[in-house]
């Protein structure tokens, strides 16, 4: 079964469920393999709808749903043609993909707007490729290369100051190859000294780009980290 006819599956499975309560609701003994491999099949069914509907947000009528799944098991005549149904999923999909284009022209514009603003803020300093920063503590201690492992703790925030991530939060700070980080971080660590705290603003295509990083980070997204390097192993 291929992803599209699972994901389809899924849903029915769900509308089913949320139309007919009571069916959920029965009192099933579950006094055989077949009823334990049925239910242990829905709670999977279950769990990968709800994951699915909160990436996917389509425009869903569960009751047209339940009728055409009515349709189909009871041989019913169907009321759409072939036609008509391509028409509309091709007219949904195409929905589906302006609203995803103008999601990531907002993300951007907003960051555009956010980095220019900050760019005019007292001590704020740029490099080359357009990461902004301030500097918060300046360190004295050595700077790493591409080929160091740091230490550091970190927060990071959209521009609208929803974290994202926090080491300060867990507590604990983190230890990395300064090579396998997003771009943003390469750079700007490279200029940093032991013992520094930055706040750093980095442009979407030096971090996660125009693909994010979902769900905590969308596309074309500009990110602000407070970075505090503490430590070149």
């Amino acid at each position: 079964m291929n992803r599209r006819c699972r994901s389809l599956l899924y849903a029915l499975v769900f509308v089913i469920i949320s139309i007919f309560p009571t069916l959920a609701n029965a009192q099933t003994e579950l006094d055989s393999q077949e009823k334990q491999f049925s239910y242990a099949l829905g709670i999977q069914f279950g769990m990968q709808i709800v994951s699915q509907l909160q990436s996917s947000d389509l425009p869903l009528s569960s009751e047209a749903l339940a009728l055409g799944i009515s349709d189909i098991l009871n041989q019913n005549e169907l009321k759409l043609t072939d036609d008509q149904i391509q028409q509309v999923m091709t007219a949904v999909q195409q929905e589906v993909q302006d609203r995803d284009a103008a999601m990531r022209e907002a993300v951007a514009q907003q960051g555009d707007d956010f980095r220019a603003n900050y760019a005019n803020e007292d001590g704020v300093e740029s490099t080359a490729s357009g990461i902004l920063y301030k500097v918060i503590t300046a360190g004295d201690g050595a700077t790493p290369t591409l080929d160091s492992t740091v230490t550091v703790h970190y927060r990071g925030t959209l521009v609208d100051g929803s974290e994202f991530d926090s080491s300060y939060r867990r507590n604990e700070p983190t230890s990395f190859p300064l090579g396998s980080i997003i771009p943003g971080w390469q750079e700007v660590l490279q200029i940093m000294k032991v013992g520094s705290k930055w706040e750093v603003v980095i442009p979407p295509q030096l971090a996660y780009g125009e693909n994010g990083a979902p769900p905590a980070i969308p596309p074309n997204a500009t990110l602000v980290f407070e970075i505090e390097l503490l430590e070149i192993q």
